[in-house]
């Protein structure tokens, strides 16, 4: 747990019938912090964000913003700013409109939402664009005009719902890099919602990955990618696979798999794709052989997968290591950093 949090939720629930959607999540954020809610679809990271914000009452536990309780507070009191996967901008109203609503609603003067408005969209690079309308921007310009209503009324807590996934490829990475500089520049404390493993471990200082709504693992990205503790985080972030197995004397096994320097106690082994190599014979600490089944070419990249005796195993290896042709019975060997165990 952090020293004197900026954000505390203590057993937070939500309930639908039968279900629970989050169960009991409790967090801890310091200011300045961006934390990332990442999982799949359906595990609790989006209701756990609406909470927070006042748009879904739990039916448990307590969400303390500055160590002020705002559980039971309304959305337009707790000052949090949202920014949503759609942006929700609305259609009828200029840029500076949009920017300035929020302010609107917290009764500033018509001269001060203008002027606060206009400052609002040069922080985010549109200050040129005040006079158009949602339907006269682009995309990721949407997104910069929602960031920037989001921002104006100086919220104590940022929240970014998917705020990318309607972007293309190019413009995701851009605008994820953006919203990262803006954040560690303005120090605002951000949980940021997504289900995408590059968006999270690109922008956070920490991770919450969830599954079942229950945090399966938190942690900071580096530490989650080089030595996970949960099989389902490691199989959620990137291209690893996990393997279940026993360990004597140091050596974890597994059928058609072996590997030294496995700790007492270990009952399953990680493999990083993208730090495993095929070879015509086994070499290492790692031992596992298997008939390659798929290659995929993906520009920078070889993406294949290997069928052993422990199942498929991924394996991804620079575009100049052009892999031996589907069928071949091959040997898996391991970089520094390739293996870890849980």
């Amino acid at each position: 747990m952090q020293n004197n949090p900026h954000l505390v939720l203590s057993g937070l629930t939500a309930t639908y019938g039968q279900t629970r959607a989050v169960d009991r999540l409790s967090l801890e954020i310091p200011k300045g912090e961006l934390l990332s809610l990442l999982g799949p679809s359906g595990c609790g990271k989006s209701t756990t964000l609406r909470m927070i914000a006042g748009f879904v009452p739990p039916s448990e536990g307590s969400v303390l913003l500055g160590g002020k309780d705002i559980t039971r507070k309304p959305p337009h009191q707790r000052n949090i700013g949202v920014v949503f996967q759609s942006y929700a901008l609305f259609p009828h109203l200029t840029v500076l409109g949009n920017v300035g609503f929020g302010l609107r609603m917290r009764h500033f003067s018509k001269a001060d939402c203008r002027d606060k408005a206009r400052a609002g969209l040069e922080t985010v690079g549109l200050g040129a664009f005040a006079d158009r309308y949602p339907a006269q921007l682009s995309g990721g310009q949407q997104q910069r005009v929602a960031l920037a209503r989001a921002l104006v009324v100086e919220p104590e807590l940022l929240l970014l719902d998917e705020p990318l996934s309607n972007l293309d490829a190019n413009l995701r990475g851009e605008m994820r890099d953006e919203i990262r500089s803006l954040q560690q520049r303005l120090g605002i404390t951000t949980i940021f919602v997504t289900h995408d493993q590059q968006e999270a471990l690109a922008m956070s200082d920490r991770v919450a990955v969830m599954e079942g709504g229950l945090i399966r693992e938190l942690g900071a990205p580096r530490q989650l990618c080089d030595a996970p503790t949960s099989a389902f985080s490691a199989e959620f972030l990137g291209a690893r696979t996990v393997v279940k197995g026993t360990v004597k004397n140091g050596v974890f096994t597994a059928p058609g798999l072996s590997c030294q320097g496995a700790p007492e106690g270990a009952t399953s082994i990680v493999l990083r794709a993208a730090r495993l190599r095929l070879s015509g014979a086994p070499g290492g600490p790692l031992a596992v052989l298997g008939e390659l089944k798929s290659v995929a070419y993906l520009g920078e990249t070889f993406e294949t997968e290997i069928e052993t005796l422990s199942g498929m195993i991924r394996v991804i290896t620079p575009s100049d290591l052009t892999p031996p042709p589907v069928g071949t019975t091959c040997s898996i060997t391991a970089l520094p950093g390739a293996t870890t165990f849980i």
